[in-house]
């Protein structure tokens, strides 16, 4: 089911509205879908580097937007929606795990890993957002960081260094990001044991 969810979400990068699918994708992605809008981003910006930056705007604003939809979901219907989309994913128990453990201070750090490189999903980040009734203002500020940084930094390397560049993001960049994200928490982590 995933592979085929793939290669539909590959095919819309040649279609005319890939701009209007790479919002969509963006969007619910940030609340519900499993695909990241890489996926669709990264064709786009190779075929038209022109426009790189373009894209990159689309897809922060969509995914932002998908941000405040999935803060909402969690904020006032966890219950009737959120938690079958958790159940539905398997991500259930890991979000009750870090639903009693995380204030708004981790989910702020959550976010910018999240935005940055998918650790943890962002679905789950901006769905435990809403349920700890974190600042929306606070909350909007730092996905724009998070989720501007990834797309604005794809489009500067597929505008510099094209085709070649994608095959490194496609295998490596996820693998870098996410080591540069557990420096993050690491460095979180020692920083409030050093404060306590």
């Amino acid at each position: 089911m995933l592979r085929r969810l793939y290669d539909w979400t590959m095919s819309l990068a040649a279609s005319k509205s890939a701009e209007v699918w790479l919002a969509v994708i963006a969007f619910v992605e940030s609340s519900v879908f499993l695909v990241p809008a890489d996926v669709l981003f990264l064709p786009m910006a190779l075929a038209k580097p022109e426009r790189s930056y373009r894209y990159a705007t689309v897809a922060t604003i969509a995914s932002v937007l998908g941000g405040i939809a999935g803060w909402a979901i969690g904020h006032y219907f966890f219950e009737g929606v959120a938690r079958p989309i958790l159940e539905f994913y398997g991500k259930l128990d890991s979000f009750e795990q870090m639903k009693n453990y995380f204030d708004s201070e981790w989910i702020l750090l959550l976010l910018v890993t999240s935005g940055l490189a998918h650790l943890p999903p962002i679905k789950v980040v901006t769905i435990l957002s809403g349920v700890i009734n974190m600042s929306l203002t606070l909350f909007i500020v730092s996905a724009v960081i998070a989720r501007g940084a990834r797309f604005f930094a794809l489009a500067w390397l597929l505008r510099r260094y094209g085709e070649p560049i994608r095959h490194f993001i496609e295998k490596r960049l996820g693998q870098i990001v996410g080591i540069a994200a557990v420096v993050v928490i690491l460095a979180f982590l020692a920083y409030k044991l050093l404060a306590h």
